[in-house]
């Protein structure tokens, strides 16, 4: 795997495993709890963020088909990303999640499928990086719905700020009574 990629993908690998320990030995009911009509459970959280990402590696690998019709990321796609990282960082900054994303997320997981096809998707990132020939790993083949197009390791650095964005309210539900 490009180095580039290798750095930041072992960073989310480090975040899923760290937020399935911090979960992991929850019941079912702490996993459910809903603190309110308009709020997530933990366990519609991790399940956003699965979805989330598995429709993203999907696009992604859609786009790969045409690599060589694509444009290399530069200085608009970097400030793009800084924006984007930004916002993800602010916490009083809401976003409805893509129509795509909503339409195409169940309920909740169970915790064990959650862990299982989170893992499956993780995977099936570190395969789709590897097959991104050398010269091609700047190509945007990513288009977040607000930032527009990104290249793969830009993805991947919205995959990390998205989950840091999520971690408050998992946290928040860690730590409620």
């Amino acid at each position: 795997m490009n180095k580039a990629f290798k750095s930041i993908y072992d960073e989310l690998e480090t975040q899923r495993i760290d937020i399935l320990n911090r979960v992991k030995s929850l019941s079912v009911e702490k996993l459910n709890y809903v603190p309110s009509p308009e709020k997530w459970s933990i366990s519609q959280i991790l399940t956003h963020l699965l979805v989330a990402e598995q429709l993203s590696v999907g696009y992604m690998k859609k786009k790969a088909l045409g690599i060589n019709q694509l444009k290399n990321s530069g200085i608009i796609e970097a400030l793009r990303l800084e924006v984007l990282k930004a916002s993800q960082r602010i916490p009083v900054l809401k976003f409805k999640a893509p129509k795509i994303v909503v339409m195409n997320t169940p309920l909740a997981f169970s915790l064990p499928e959650l862990t299982a096809k989170w893992e499956s998707q993780r995977h099936d990132l570190k395969v789709f990086l590897e097959s991104i020939q050398a010269g091609d790993e700047r190509r945007v083949i990513y288009k977040h719905p607000y930032a527009g197009r990104l290249d793969a390791r830009q993805a991947m650095v919205f995959f990390r700020e998205h989950i840091n964005h999520h971690l408050p309210q998992i946290k928040r539900l860690l730590h409620q009574d």
